[in-house]
């Protein structure tokens, strides 16, 4: 038995989700998403929540449900609040610059590297160490989160390179002298 996929989501104001087939489309002032809902689960819109049903009781059944429940209140949270991750770069001369759709970053290498902000989402400066990524799919922001992280991911015993903001680098020893 799901607990996930029980759970009624509200619908805040100014949000607007409707179910066409299959399709789950919720409609914000920030924008538009839609889900292609498994045939397993049924989902329905009663009364300012959005519901979630198995159509038949099975294991597999039972975890789409719980799934589908959770990707409508990631995009109906997208839509009423919208998400954002933070990255902080940490070393000598690691920085990120923001030219308008693109994140010019800093890490250590001989050359700068250039990162195309996707559509759908925006990168803001908050000091030159530090950047935030927001956007309404949360889906859109962690990916892009990552593949900045990657350009120079923090190594363990410096802890230098780009790290999620609040994220704790575990440190090893290194060599000791004989």
């Amino acid at each position: 038995m799901s607990r996930i996929g029980e759970r009624k989501l509200v619908i805040p104001e100014g949000i607007e989700v409707t179910v066409e087939g299959r399709v789950v489309t919720v409609k914000g002032n920030k924008g538009t998403l839609s889900l292609n809902v498994n045939p397993l689960v049924e989902v329905s819109v009663s009364d300012g929540h959005v519901i979630t049903k198995q159509k038949k009781e099975s294991k597999e059944a039972n975890m789409q449900q719980g799934t589908t429940n959770s990707l409508i209140k990631s995009m109906i949270d997208g839509l009423h609040k919208g998400f954002e991750k933070g990255l902080e770069a940490v070393g000598v001369g690691y920085r990120f610059n923001v030219q308008g759709k693109k994140i010019v970053i800093s890490a250590g290498y001989s050359h700068t590297v250039d990162i195309e902000v996707p559509e759908g989402l925006t990168a803001e400066l908050v000091s030159n160490t530090e950047i935030t990524i927001k956007g309404i799919d949360k889906q859109k922001v962690a990916e892009f989160a990552a593949k900045v992280r990657k350009v120079r991911e923090p190594e363990p015993y410096k802890g230098k390179g780009i790290r999620y903001k609040g994220e704790v680098v575990r440190r090893k020893e290194g060599k000791k002298a004989a």
